[in-house]
Parts: C-alpha cells; structure tokens; sequence
C-alpha cells in the first residue's frame, strides 16, 4: 500500500496561464513551450484547474497567493504593506502604506495627463528624483517615499488615518491622476478623509518639487519627457491573520525573489527567504528547487518555490518570449520526474497563481491555471501534456482558493473529519495541538 505523502513541493509559476495567440497559431505560449519534465509530472499524477477566487476574475499575484493558502479576503493586509514588509522599510502599524512609483506627466487644462508610469531611468538620475520627494510634512501628517528599485517605491503616511481609499493612479497613458477619496461608505469617515487630504497634499507637492527640479530642466531642454508626478495604488496598514503552521499545521518556507512574497509570507507566520533573480529562469528554478528540496528533507513541510518570469515577459507581451521563459523553466526543472518516482513521501503540486495575458491590453486576465498533482497515493487520470487545454481534461476538475490547501491536507493524511473538535479553534488538520488531561 501506498505511503501517505509527507512533504509538499509547491511550485508556482507566477502569470502562467494565457490566452491563445494569433502568433502561435492559436496556442498559448505554454502549449508553444517544449515541457518535457513538466508533461512527465502530468503523467506521474492528476490534473486539472486552479483559480484563486472565480473563473473570470483578474486578480494580482499578492491577493491570488493570499487566498490560494487559504485565506479570507477580509483579513488581506494590502499591496502596500506587503512591500514595504518585504523590503524592510521602517515605519509604524498604524501608518497607511502605498505601493508608490515616478512617472511621466503631461501638464494640460490644470491636470496632470499620465504618458507612461515606472519609466526606466539612469540610476543617477531615478536617486535624484526620489531624494526630491522623500519627505513631506503637513498640517494633516507626514509622508516618506523609500525607494525600492528603479522608479517604484513604497509611500509611507503617517498621522490619524484610514487605508480605505482610492488610487491615484489612472492606470491608461492619457488619464489624469486621480484625486484620492474615502471608499463608498466612508464619506464621513474622518480618518479616510484625512489620509485621502494628507496623499492629495503630498501628490501637488511632489508635483511641484519634480516639476522645477534641474534634471527636469535639462530633460526638457532635450525633448525628453519630464519625471513630474508619483502615483499611488493599494494602500495597506497592518492587520492580523493566524499564521500558516495554525491555520494548516504546517511548516512552510517561500523561496521568491521578489519583497512582495517575503512580505506576505512573513505576514503569514512563514519563514520567507529572498533569493537572487538570474537572467536565466531555468538556472533560477533549479537553484531555488536544490534549497526547496534539502529544507524539506530537513524541517519544512510545504516549500513555496517562486518564480516571476513568465509573468514578466507576458506584461512584455511577446507570446515567444513568454514560452522561451517556460521552456528554460522547464529545464531547471529536469531533474524533479526521476527524483519524484524514487520517494514516497514527497506530493509535487505546480500551477500558476493567476493569468497574465501575453496579448491584448489586460494586465491580469481570469482565466484559471493548469494544475498538477503528482505523488504517493494521488490519482493518475489520461493527461500527459501540462497546458491550460489538457489539464481542462484532467480529474481534478476546478479547485479553488483554500480548496487547494484542503486537498494537499488531505493528499498528506492530515484532514480532520468535519465534526470533531479536539480543539477550541476548529482547525482542518489532524492531529491538533496536544491539550491532555492530567489525572495523576
């Protein structure tokens, strides 16, 4: 009889699902990738489709990943947040954070109209325009914008505020920036008034600053476009989630190179490590599965294996590109089939946590992800091509948000029989924390 598995192998792909490209003959760039290994897995075990939410709803990757581990949307902290966590920048819980980054503006009719946003920047030049803009203090509170990499950064707001309010980015060239206001409900709410007063202060100031600044007039003088403005999207404070190892009673660890992912993971209770990006995907894959694979044989139950490269080169929209990625990704993932048939203990799930269409003008699409699952005791259905078609095929069918997480439970012999209650806080996992009676 079949060993239960003992350890899970999670690896995800971020913005792997697409959509059929009139480049591609109709396929998607997964379907245009050769996978050999990741066809392989599809054999060794059972797939089918994983969407975080529901089939049609775009999602960014933050969000999709917070509720693939199976997490409330309520308790979500914010884009925000997560960055300035991950990236370690100072500040305090009650302040509001925003995923924040330069751009270029055009001055007309007595609005800023966006030209393009995150433009790339000689790294001089991107330094000065953030020393200009770094620290803004007002009657209604005070602002800190702590650069990440190239032109974005995290915008740090501190005083009596709320985070419930809009963007300021306008998200199309031509747009103007968005004056922020309280969410609908909040109009009278004095804190999102506040921290929606305090941001529209610190975007004219920042406007002025950028806007007289002398790399600006130099710029100008050649006919380049002016770094004149900071907008701003997904405000975030801190809230409380339970950590993974008791919302699932597992040790988990995240390998990503990206803060975002530290951050969340690290607000998830999880021990987060960042490890370096390669312009090689494949080489990067395999790096990150030798330090996946040893923490799993040494303390880790789950290891969260990240890669942001075929995301990155759909928001390129180049269909070729995007299947280039997944086929070097695939390389790196050569040696996982054969290790895979020699153990029993280990369950291998790898799908991508949203879409990210490498055609048309979506930055995020809804359609759902492949999935596999391959191990001791999974099923093993027909599918022997790991893309968005064949997995549709698979036995799996559609799992979604903490569906996910039920089914690795499960797969691994930890799913507790609904009714029982060996513990105060009802938990999906078995066995719970140890509360024995004494009798001596």
């Amino acid at each position: 009889m079949a060993s239960p598995c003992k350890k899970c192998l999670l690896i995800l792909l971020d913005g792997l699902a697409d959509r059929a490209c009139a480049e591609l003959e109709g396929r998607t760039p997964l379907m245009h990738a050769s996978t050999p290994n990741l066809d392989r897995l599809a054999e060794m075990g059972c797939c089918g489709h994983f969407h975080a939410t529901t089939p049609g709803q775009a999602l960014p990757s933050e969000e999709a990943h917070f509720a693939m581990m199976g997490y409330d949307s309520t308790l979500f902290p914010g884009r925000g947040f997560l960055e300035g966590l991950g990236e370690g920048f100072p500040f305090n819980d009650d302040d509001v954070l925003f995923l924040a980054h330069l751009a270029f503006f055009q001055a007309k009719g007595g609005h800023l109209l966006l030209i393009e946003k995150k433009p790339k920047l000689p790294e001089e030049q991107a330094e000065s325009f953030f020393a200009a803009v770094r620290d803004y203090t007002g009657p209604r509170g005070r602002a800190r914008f702590h650069r990440a990499r190239g032109s974005s950064g995290v915008l740090v707001l501190s005083g009596d505020l709320d985070p419930r309010v809009t963007d300021s980015d306008p998200m199309l060239p031509g747009r103007p920036l968005q004056a922020p206001r309280p969410w609908a409900g909040l109009e009278n709410d004095h804190q999102a008034l506040n921290t929606a007063a305090l941001l529209t202060d610190y975007l004219r100031f920042a406007h002025a600053r950028l806007d007289g600044h002398p790399l600006n007039r130099v710029r100008r003088l050649a006919g380049q476009p002016l770094v004149n403005g900071v907008l701003t999207q997904r405000a975030g404070r801190r809230t409380w989630a339970p950590p993974l190892l008791q919302a699932w009673g597992l040790k988990v660890l995240s390998l990503s190179s990206a803060p975002v992912y530290r951050g969340l993971f690290e607000f998830m209770g999880a021990e987060a490590l960042l490890t370096p990006e390669d312009h090689d995907p494949g080489r990067e894959v395999e790096t990150k599965l030798e330090t996946a694979l040893t923490r799993l044989d040494q303390d880790c139950d789950l290891v969260h294996l990240h890669t942001k490269a075929p995301d990155e080169a759909a928001h390129l929209k180049d269909p070729r590109l995007k299947a280039s990625v997944i086929t070097a990704i695939d390389r790196g993932l050569a040696s996982l089939p054969s290790l895979l048939a020699q153990r029993d203990d280990l369950l291998v799930a790898v799908t991508g946590d949203h879409a990210t269409p490498s055609v048309g003008d979506l930055i995020h699409s809804g359609e759902p992800s492949p999935l596999l699952l391959a191990g001791s005791g999974v099923w093993r259905d027909q599918v022997a091509r790991f893309d968005e078609v064949a997995c549709a095929g698979g036995a799996l069918g559609l799992l979604r948000g903490r569906e996910f997480m039920l089914t690795v439970l499960a797969l691994m012999d930890r799913a507790k029989l609904v009714g029982l209650r060996d513990s105060p806080r009802d938990l999906p996992y078995y066995p719970g924390p140890d509360l024995a009676l004494g009798v001596a």
